[in-house]
């Protein structure tokens, strides 16, 4: 039974609310599939009014035979058959540059067919919008190209890093931008595209079911929720120390499904700190 045949726990509801397209579980949900956002999104970033989005998918797995795979938050390509792979990211460390450097390389690893040549391999773009300044220069942009050290000239392989820094927040189309993806109202955002997903999966019942029916999927599934409302009512009864230790067991069963740490924070209502610690005891 999913959660379009079942009441929605308010559990669910409250934390929905509290969504914003910097959280990747909601960026996913508003963008799977809708061409408007991820056109508005890519114009904004590289600054170019040229581009023509032809499809968008969310939450696509890449996987590696030989070692880790990677989940990509959004995966869009042009008319010219450029790829973009977009990622939100709040925490500094999924923002690291060796990060950016894996996502490039399974991007081209699903994008090149067996036996295919390597000409053939199409231009990539990595975006990472961050919470955070993560390069850490003040600047709302941050674009990592390959060149030639010695004559200082493009490496010309087609492949680009692109940081988005959340901190810069001015009165700029991108500064915009950056508003809207920090901001939880539909009503307060810049741009009609945003503001239109987010009103669909806050207000209407059929976004809301299917946003919720993604939070289940990805991480905050019922048998989770369920113990915390247990420990909830344990709490009521004074079994504090019962609720910590519950609440921590939750979270870690949380951080094994790739559940954003602040989200796991709100389910728990353990402190982020918390979290954070638990995440560094996890097995990589």
């Amino acid at each position: 039974m999913s959660l379009f045949d079942k009441e929605i726990p308010p559990e669910y509801l409250r934390i929905l609310q509290q969504f914003r397209f910097i959280d990747d579980t909601f960026f996913a949900a508003c963008l799977d599939g809708d061409i408007p956002c991820m056109e508005l999104i890519l114009k904004l970033v590289l600054q170019r009014s040229d581009i023509g989005v032809q499809s968008v998918v969310t939450q696509q797995s890449a996987q590696n035979l030989y070692g880790r795979g990677v989940r990509f938050d959004a995966l869009a390509r042009d008319r010219a058959g450029k790829i973009y792979n977009c990622e939100v990211q709040r925490a500094d460390e999924g923002a690291i540059p060796r990060r950016a450097r894996y996502n490039n390389c399974l991007v081209d690893h699903r994008e090149l067919a067996k036996g295919a040549a390597f000409r053939e391999l199409p231009e990539t773009y990595i975006i990472f919008i961050t919470e955070h300044d993560t390069i850490g220069a003040g600047l709302p942009l941050y674009h990592i190209e390959r060149v030639i050290k010695e004559v200082q000239r493009d490496f010309g392989d087609g492949a680009h890093i692109i940081y988005v820094n959340g901190d810069c927040r001015d009165d700029t189309p991108l500064g915009r931008l950056m508003q809207d993806f920090f901001e939880t109202d539909a009503r307060r955002l810049h741009y009609k595209e945003l503001a239109a997903r987010m009103d669909f999966f806050k207000s209407d019942a059929k976004g809301v079911a299917a946003m919720c029916e993604l939070m289940e999927k990805f991480g905050a599934e019922r048998e989770a929720i369920g113990e915390a409302r247990g420990e909830a009512r344990g709490e009521a009864r004074g079994e504090a120390n019962g609720k910590a230790a519950a609440s921590r067991s939750i979270a870690q069963k949380l951080l094994a499904r790739s559940m954003e740490l602040a989200d796991i924070a709100k389910i728990t209502s353990l402190p982020l700190d918390e979290v954070k610690r638990l995440a560094s005891t996890m097995p990589t």
